[in-house]
């Protein structure tokens, strides 16, 4: 395979080419799609391939760069939209037989936000059903025997298999990062409010983060300077500025000074995983690093506990009616979830609820006493196909709603992808970036999968 082929490229470098001349829209948007025709029959990423919509859409960026110059730096770069996003006149059917058929009428915010911004839309990629623990038909583009992830899985897979440079996700418990690291991605969960969720299928209203996957932070950080900001058709966003997260990137001049978090993470991490996070510390300190250990708090042991309560009896409330009504169209897992919350007592919400906010208490100022945090990413490689795997990596910081950022650090044993996780206080995606990008420089943080 040629190393120039267009879908190869990630969406900095691909805008990059456009600028120079030497690739067009529909160049680039053609490519991803004759990518997805050759692969998407292994690897099953894409629940609806719009190619009509996404040729015309690359047609018309490439109209407006010649005529005005870029709406933004991923003006004419291609996208794949988790298919719980309502996206006007495409299937959006939540990886679920009882929405089968539902097209929508109207854009979600996101969608709206980045077609505004010229970016084209590829499809939808595949979700778990209403993004929760089911298995989806998706393939890991590494090894067709494991679990790309969840709820994500279509669009960590995606990124992966270089069909699309950018997808759009979401997570309440480990739906992005999780899946990012399986599939050897950049993954961004955003502070909780960052990001609207406007025409979004919510499970939980107070733990749902739109998120980014990427194969670089520095198109992480373009995808959400695009997508980010309040909403007043979402009451849980919140009024805070954005930053430039461009300029964000070059922001950490001196090595970063970063707690690695063991305890919690580290116990709940095979051996694998706990010397491959060791040694990338190890090799982030002789980049310059300042490497601390972090002292966990001992309440952290009960956060998968309390996070199912709330995503579970939030997942009852939004599902109730689909539930009583077309139970023989969902899956066994999403009846275990909405069952499991239908029968959890106000008291035990609201103890979750409480625990919820001490948590949050007494996380915040660990966090905010280093430039970041520094977890493994995942418990260990992508499970098998049983499994969308295991989020406890993320639930932390899913139901305390602070950023995160996953970055792939290298190969198993077995050879599926590592990586670790940054974690900064809420608003400070700038930090993030910036300490994610000095990161990304020190570690080889390019990984392929062998599909060629």
């Amino acid at each position: 395979m040629a190393t120039n082929d267009p879908f190869e490229l990630t969406a900095s470098e691909a805008r990059a080419q456009i600028d120079r001349g030497h690739l067009s829209p529909v160049e680039l948007a053609e490519s991803c799609l004759s990518r997805i025709e050759a692969l998407d029959s292994t690897i099953h990423a894409w629940a609806y391939v719009d190619t009509a919509g996404a040729t015309e859409a690359a047609r018309r960026a490439e109209e407006e760069l010649k005529q005005q110059g870029p709406k933004s730096p991923l003006h004419g770069i291609p996208i794949g939209i988790k298919d719980i996003y309502r996206t006007a006149g495409v299937p959006t059917e939540m990886g679920s037989k009882s929405w089968a058929g539902y097209v929508p009428d109207y854009d979600c915010t996101v969608v709206s936000k980045l077609k505004g911004a010229g970016v084209v839309v590829l499809g939808k990629t595949v979700t778990t059903e209403f993004a929760v623990l089911q298995p989806s038909p998706t393939l890991n583009p590494w090894n067709t025997a494991h679990t790309p992830g969840g709820s994500s899985s279509g669009s960590g897979a995606s990124v992966a298999a270089r069909m699309t440079p950018l997808a759009i996700g979401s997570q309440t418990g480990g739906s992005v990062l999780r899946p990012a690291a399986y599939n050897g991605v950049v993954g961004l969960k955003a502070t909780l409010g960052r990001i609207s969720c406007y025409g979004v299928l919510p499970i939980s209203h107070i733990m749902d983060h739109p998120g980014t996957f990427t194969r670089s932070v520095e198109d992480a950080a373009d995808l959400l300077a695009i997508i980010a900001g309040y909403d007043p058709l979402d009451v849980y966003t919140v009024d805070v500025p954005v930053p430039d997260y461009r300029a964000s990137l070059e922001r950490q001049q001196s090595p970063p000074r970063i707690g690695l978090a063991r305890g919690f993470f580290f116990d709940n991490a095979d051996e694998e995983m706990r010397r491959h996070t060791e040694e990338m510390a190890q090799r982030l300190a002789k980049a310059g690093a300042i490497i601390e250990e972090v002292d966990i708090p001992e309440s952290l042991a009960a956060v998968r506990t309390f996070h199912k309560v709330i995503m579970d009896t939030d997942a009852a409330t939004v599902h109730k009616e689909t539930y009583a009504t077309r139970k023989d169209d969902i899956g066994p897992k999403t009846q275990e979830i909405i069952q499991h919350g239908l029968e959890t007592t106000g008291y035990e919400y609201s103890m979750a609820l409480q625990y919820r906010q001490q948590l949050i208490a007494e996380l915040v100022p660990v966090v905010r006493s280093f430039d970041a945090l520094l977890t493994p990413c995942i418990p260990a490689p992508a499970p098998d196909l049983s499994t969308t795997g295991n989020m406890i990596m993320q639930v932390p910081w899913s139901i305390t709603g602070l950023p995160s950022l996953g970055l792939p650090t290298g190969l198993s044993d077995g050879g599926l992808p590592l990586a670790i996780q940054l974690i900064t206080g809420p608003w400070q995606e700038e930090q993030l970036f910036a300490v994610g990008r000095w990161c990304e420089q020190a570690l080889d943080t390019t990984w392929r999968p062998p599909l060629d």
